[in-house]
């Protein structure tokens, strides 16, 4: 059991918070692929570094249907674990 003062429940709340962000990470490169048409911005080579170890062996395991679904499978992942870590606070 986690006590929301103990360092384990503060851990895991840093590590929901961090899911999270990573979530709104994700979403940002979405919006960005829309209205940003240079790769080579700094705003999108960001956003597209740090998604990309997450959403490349997504689209691995998915067949290809001309249009990118990783982002989407991402975020319910992540989103499903941020929820159970929560669950266990």
């Amino acid at each position: 059991m986690n006590y929301p003062g103990s360092l384990s429940g503060t851990a895991m709340y840093l590590l929901v918070r961090v899911i999270q962000i990573y979530n709104l990470l994700i979403f940002a490169r979405v919006i960005a692929s829309w209205v940003i048409r240079n790769p080579g911005n700094p705003i999108f080579h960001f956003l597209y570094e740090i998604t990309e170890p997450v959403l490349a062996p997504i689209r691995k395991i998915m067949p290809s249907m001309g249009l990118d679904l990783s982002p989407i499978i991402a975020y319910m992942i992540l989103n499903l674990l941020s929820r159970l870590l929560a669950s266990l606070i």
